[in-house]
């Protein structure tokens, strides 16, 4: 697999499991500006990879702000750093000369050449998946499917209703979605349906920074403890992760394969996936615009307890092969 981040707090949470988890190969991984600006994103990106023994993993930086909006951050919710003001020790490695663009590339058309397929799965604003897919159709042959977070079937955060990855740069999600139409890739929403489900409690957290401090599981409980603060709880989702997680376990989502569209216009609606529920023909009738070409495999309920559990015992596991 490869993923494609904005690094950020459930971003980190992710890379975690996709750097640790021993049935997942991470390739590479590609960075775009969105809960933090592109420098602070890398630099997180690397960290966390660092801290999971993981400098073989290739990282790029990509596309710093939207196709056609100004950028926006979400450090409000992720801290000032991005990753929860953590003060982590920072990695001594750079990114990877090439553009993030050019990185996905050359791994998805060595794939191709091999027979491999790559699963795609971005966890943040769609610019560099765009950017690719128009630029370099051909990296269609190899990638087996794109599961991206974001967007929602019913609900939104950054507006009542878009979500923040699809509201940061619409024009690159609807770009994403008519490009995997047109080039048959397989595309896959992990959405707000059950992005908050998968949850971590504080005590769990504690347990993590307890058996192993400056290793990945003490990040990982530090990465969860700064959520329960920040939002005053005793447990706090972990997000992004949870798409690498159902990767894992498949058949611990609930999906749905319907048509979807991104709204670019409304003025209370722009940056929403619109996915249509109908089921019957007749309710096209004095529809415009018909179904959406793009169906997408949505996922509309998890098993949020396996989910977690999968999280959370690869963190443990990766404390317990240091004792």
């Amino acid at each position: 697999m490869i993923l494609d981040v904005d690094t950020g707090v459930d971003d980190a949470c992710a890379l975690l499991l996709a750097a640790l988890h021993p049935d997942l190969d991470l390739r590479a991984v590609t960075c775009v500006g969105g809960n933090a600006p592109l420098a602070d994103v890398v630099r997180n990106t690397l960290t966390v990879l660092t801290t999971a023994g993981r400098d073989d993993v290739p990282v790029a930086a990509g596309a710093d702000r939207p196709l056609l909006e100004d950028p926006v951050d979400a450090r409000h919710v992720h801290g000032q750093d991005g990753m929860g003001d953590l003060d982590w020790p920072v990695a001594a490695r750079a990114a990877d000369d090439r553009h993030a663009v050019e990185l996905l590339r050359d791994h998805l058309l060595a794939a191709a050449a091999t027979g491999e397929r790559v699963t795609l799965i971005p966890l943040a604003p769609l610019t560099n998946i765009a950017l690719l897919l128009r630029t370099y159709p051909a990296v269609a042959q190899g990638i087996e499917r794109i599961l991206f977070m974001g967007g929602a079937a019913a609900v939104g955060n950054a507006t009542a209703s878009a979500e923040f990855n699809i509201f940061h740069d619409p024009e690159a999600a609807a770009i994403v979605f008519d490009s995997c139409a047109d080039l048959g890739i397989t595309l896959g929403m992990y959405g707000l349906d059950v992005f908050y489900e998968p949850r971590i409690t504080r005590a769990q957290a504690a347990e993590l920074i307890a058996a192993d401090p400056q290793g990945p599981a003490g990040l990982a409980g530090r990465l969860v403890t700064f959520q329960c603060d920040r939002f005053g709880g005793e447990s706090a989702t972990i997000g992004d992760a949870g798409a690498v997680a159902a990767v894992i376990a498949p058949d611990s989502l609930t999906t749905s394969k319907l048509p979807a569209r991104v709204e670019l216009t409304g003025r209370y609606t722009r940056g929403r996936t619109i996915v249509d529920h109908r089921d019957w023909s007749g309710d096209l009738t004095h529809d415009p615009h018909g179904q959406s070409d793009v169906i997408v495999d949505v996922a509309l309920a998890v098993d949020n307890a396996r989910l977690s559990t999968l999280w959370l015992e690869t963190m443990r596991e990766s404390a317990r092969e240091k004792v």
